[in-house]
C-alpha cells in the first residue's frame, strides 16, 4: 500500500516538474525572441519617433491711442482639438467622455447641426444662418438623406421674411412692424436615427447623449467631407480647470491648444476698434493670396480689419517629434515667429470717453420725446485726424461677445447699437451748410463781406408760386433787416441765403459743397457712406424732377444734401484751417512689436485746396465767432471756456409730424483754429441744444492747457 503511494507521488512530481520546465523553455523561447532574434526590431519600434511641422503663431500688434494707451491686447486663450485619427475605434467613446466632462465642468462645445437639442428633436432652422443651412443641405445630399431634412418651401416658411419698415426718409429711424408668425415645426427624429446608424452610435445610448455625440460627428463629417474648410475647434477658451479634467482622462486624440486672442482694455470706440474672428469661406480665398492659413484669424471689422497688414505677424515653423504614444520628445524651431507692429491710432481714448458720455446725457436731456440716435465727431484741423468719433446707442466690446443676452438685446435694439451713425448716418445738414454757401458767393464775386440784402420775411423772386420765408418770420413774424455775410451767419438768416444761392448757381454751388468734402469720400479707412449733394444730378438719381427753385433749399442745406458726421466736421476743419481739404484717417503710426523701431508714420494727404481769400475767410469765421459770442444763440454754453468758440446751429425737418434732426458744427481755439467737431441727433429739434454736447468735448480737450500740446506731454510713447 506504501509503495502504491509512492508510486503515485512520483508520477504526480515528474509531471508537474515536466509542466514547469515546459514553461520555463517556453518562457526562455519567448525571451530568446524578443532579445535576440527579434531585439532590435522592437528596440527600434518602442523608440520610434513621429516627426511633423507645426505652425507657431505670431502675436497680434496691440492698438494703441495716440499717446501710446493701450485701447486692445493679447492675452493667452486655451482651445480644445481634435485629432481623429489618433481616436481609431474608440472615436465614438472618446468623444462621449469628452462631452461629459464638458457638461460637468459647464464648458460649451461648438455645435452647429440645426436640429433641437433637447427632445422633441425639431430643426431650428428659422434660427440658423444661410451658412448654416447650406452645410446641412450640402451634407445630406452627398449622403442621399434630402428627403430627412425640411425641403426649400418648409424652410421658407420657417424662416420668415425680415420684419418689414414704414416709409420713412433714410434719417429716419425705422418703425418696424410685427414679423409674420413662424410655421409649425418640423421633427428632425428620422434625420438622427438615420445618423445615429451612418456614425455607428450605440442604440441603448440615451438620446440627449446620442444628440451631442451626433453634433460633433456633423461637424467632423463637414470637414471630412470637404464641405468647409474653416478648422473645427471644439471648444474655445477653456479653463485650466477644464483642461486637468482632460488630461486627467488621457482621452487619446483631443489635443489643448494655445492660442491668442484679442483683449478689450476700454469700453469705448467698440464702433471704431472692431474684432478678430477666423476667415469664413468667402474670406479664405483672398487671404490665402496673402499667405494665410485657411484657419488662421483675421480682423473682422473696424480698424482690427483696416490695418490687418500692419497687425498681423509672419507665424514661424518648428519641428515637433513625438513618441508613439503621442508624448512630445524635442521641439525645434525652424522659423522664429515674428510679432506684428502695434498700430497707434488717431484718436485720444480720453476724449472719446468724453465725448460717448456727453452724447448720451445731452441726447437723454433734450426735450424731444422723439430723439433717437446721435453721432459726435472730432477732427484735428491740422491733418484731418479723427480725435474721437461717438455714435448713439453704443454698446460694450470687452462684453457684448461673452454675454449671450446682451448681445442679443443690442442685435434687436430698434435704435441699432452696432450702426455707426458717424460713418454711415446720412443726414440734411440744415443751416450749418450756409458757409459753404457764402464762401461761393464770395468767392464768385456775388457779394462782398460788406454787402446787405434785405431780409424781407418771404423771399419773392419766384412769387407767386414759390415764396419761400426765413424761420424768423415763420416763427415771430418779424424780419432780420438789412444784412451782411456774418451777420447773416449769425442769424441764419434764409432770405440772405436764398438770395446768394439762387445768384451762385446750383452747379457752382454743389461744386464748392465738393471741394470742402462733402458728398465725397473722406478717404477714412472705414466702410463709410458718401453722402449726396443736392442738385440735378441728385434728383436724377432718385427718379426726381429738379426745378431752378431747389436751388433756393440746397443752398440752406435742405433738399437732397445728406452728409454723414464725419463729412460734415471735416468740411468745418477745412473751412477753419484756410482751405486745406485734408483725408479724414484714424491711422497715425505703427511701431515694431518691441518699439524699438517705427515702421511707419502718417503723413497728410491733401484732396483739394480751397482758395479763399483772408478777406472772404475773416467775414465767414466772425459769423461763426458772433453765433458762441455774447447776444449768440449758443454763448451761454461756451462762454466758461478757455479759449474763443466759432459755432454753427442746424436742423433739418425730416417729416411734418416729428420733430426735425439737430445739427450742430464748432471749432475753437478762433484765433489759431485746432479741433473741428460736428454733432447730429435724429429728430433732435434745434441744433442750439447739442452746444451743451459740444462745450464738454470742449472744455475736456482744452482743460489741461492746450489741447494736444498738452495732451502730448502726459504720454511720449508715439509720436
Amino acid at each position: 500500500m506504501k509503495d502504491k503511494e509512492n508510486r503515485q507521488f512520483h508520477i504526480r512530481s515528474r509531471g508537474l516538474v515536466a509542466v514547469l520546465a515546459a514553461v520555463l523553455i517556453g518562457f526562455g523561447y519567448v525571451l530568446y525572441d524578443l532579445q535576440i532574434v527579434h531585439g532590435a526590431e522592437y528596440r527600434e519600434r518602442s523608440q520610434r519617433k513621429i516627426a511633423q511641422t507645426e505652425t507657431v503663431e505670431a502675436a497680434r500688434g496691440s492698438l494703441l491711442d495716440r499717446y501710446g494707451r493701450e485701447l486692445v491686447t493679447n492675452r493667452t486663450s486655451y482651445n480644445v482639438a481634435l485629432e481623429t485619427s489618433r481616436m481609431g475605434e474608440d472615436k465614438n467613446a472618446v468623444l462621449l467622455e469628452l462631452l461629459d466632462i464638458c457638461r460637468e465642468q459647464e464648458v460649451e462645445w461648438t455645435d452647429t447641426l440645426p436640429v433641437s437639442a433637447q427632445a422633441p428633436y425639431v430643426f431650428t432652422l428659422d434660427a440658423a444662418s444661410d451658412l448654416t443651412v447650406t452645410r446641412l443641405q450640402k451634407l445630406c445630399t452627398q449622403l442621399k438623406w434630402t428627403d430627412l431634412i425640411p425641403t426649400e418651401d418648409e424652410i421658407a416658411a420657417m424662416r420668415p421674411a425680415p420684419a418689414e419698415t414704414a416709409p420713412a426718409r433714410e434719417e429716419e429711424a425705422e418703425e418696424t412692424l410685427p414679423a409674420e408668425p413662424k410655421a409649425p415645426a418640423v421633427s428632425a427624429q428620422p434625420l438622427l436615427d438615420k445618423m445615429k446608424e451612418y456614425f455607428g452610435l450605440d442604440e441603448t445610448l440615451p438620446n440627449q447623449e446620442a444628440r451631442g455625440l451626433l453634433g460633433v460627428l456633423y461637424e467632423l463629417a463637414l470637414r471630412s467631407k470637404g464641405i468647409t474648410t474653416v478648422s473645427y475647434v471644439f471648444a474655445k477658451d477653456v479653463d485650466i480647470q477644464f483642461i486637468t479634467a482632460v488630461k486627467e482622462a488621457g482621452l487619446a486624440g483631443v489635443r489643448i491648444d494655445t492660442k491668442s486672442v484679442r483683449q478689450y482694455r476700454t469700453p469705448y470706440a467698440a464702433h471704431l476698434l472692431g474684432r478678430v474672428g477666423l476667415m469664413d469661406e468667402t474670406e479664405q480665398a483672398y487671404y490665402r493670396t496673402l499667405g494665410y492659413d485657411g484657419d488662421e484669424s483675421v480682423g473682422k471689422e473696424g480698424v482690427e480689419q483696416a490695418f490687418e497688414s500692419w497687425l498681423k505677424g509672419t507665424d514661424g515653423k518648428k519641428a515637433v517629434e513625438t513618441n508613439t504614444e503621442g508624448k512630445v520628445i524635442s521641439e525645434t524651431y525652424k522659423e522664429e515667429p515674428v510679432p506684428g507692429g502695434h498700430v497707434a491710432l488717431t484718436l485720444d481714448i480720453r476724449l472719446q470717453e468724453v465725448a460717448e458720455r456727453a452724447l448720451a446725457e445731452g441726447i437723454a436731456g433734450l426735450k424731444s420725446e422723439d430723439t433717437q440716435g446721435g453721432a459726435l465727431v472730432a477732427i484735428d484741423v491740422s491733418d484731418g485726424g479723427v480725435l474721437a468719433m461717438a455714435s448713439y446707442p453704443t454698446y460694450d466690446r470687452t462684453t457684448i461677445y461673452s454675454d449671450n443676452e446682451a448681445y442679443n438685446a443690442a442685435l434687436n435694439d430698434p435704435l441699432k447699437p452696432f450702426y455707426n451713425r458717424a460713418l454711415l448716418g446720412q443726414y440734411a445738414p440744415g443751416s450749418t451748410f450756409k458757409m459753404v454757401t457764402a464762401v461761393g458767393g464770395l468767392e464768385e464775386d456775388i457779394i462782398e463781406p460788406s454787402t446787405e440784402i434785405r431780409d424781407t420775411g418771404r423771399y419773392m423772386y419766384y412769387a407767386p408760386s414759390y415764396t419761400p420765408m426765413c424761420w424768423y418770420y415763420r416763427q415771430y413774424g418779424g424780419t432780420h433787416g438789412n444784412e451782411n455775410v456774418s451777420e447773416a451767419i449769425r442769424d441764419s438768416c434764409n432770405i440772405f441765403f436764398y438770395d446768394v444761392g439762387r445768384r451762385l448757381g446750383i452747379d457752382r454751388l454743389d461744386q464748392y459743397a465738393r471741394m470742402f468734402g462733402l458728398g465725397e469720400s473722406t478717404g477714412i479707412e472705414l466702410k463709410e457712406n458718401t453722402g449726396m449733394v443736392a442738385g440735378p444730378d441728385a434728383s436724377k438719381r432718385l427718379e426726381q424732377t429738379w426745378y431752378e427753385g431747389q436751388t433756393l433749399a440746397a443752398a440752406i442745406g435742405q433738399d437732397n444734401n445728406q452728409f454723414t458726421p464725419l463729412q460734415l466736421a471735416n468740411y468745418i476743419a477745412t473751412l477753419v484751417n484756410g482751405g486745406t481739404h485734408y483725408s479724414a484717417h484714424l491711422l497715425k503710426s505703427v511701431k515694431s512689436y518691441d518699439y524699438s523701431e517705427v515702421l511707419y508714420e502718417r503723413e497728410p494727404e491733401v484732396l483739394d485746396t480751397i482758395e479763399i481769400a483772408p478777406e472772404n475767410l475773416n467775414a465767414v469765421l466772425e459769423g461763426m465767432r458772433l453765433v458762441a459770442a455774447e447776444g449768440g444763440t449758443t454763448y451761454r454754453f461756451f462762454k466758461d471756456l478757455p479759449v474763443t468758440v466759432g459755432a454753427k446751429t442746424g436742423s433739418a425737418q425730416v417729416s411734418s409730424t416729428t420733430e426735425s434732426n439737430a445739427v450742430f458744427v464748432c471749432f475753437a481755439p478762433y484765433e489759431d483754429p485746432e479741433i473741428a467737431l460736428a454733432v447730429v441727433v435724429e429728430k433732435g429739434g434745434s441744433g442750439m441744444e447739442l452746444a451743451a454736447i459740444a462745450a464738454d468735448v470742449l472744455e475736456y480737450y482744452f482743460s489741461t492747457g492746450t489741447g494736444l500740446e498738452a495732451a502730448a506731454k502726459e504720454n511720449t510713447l508715439l509720436r
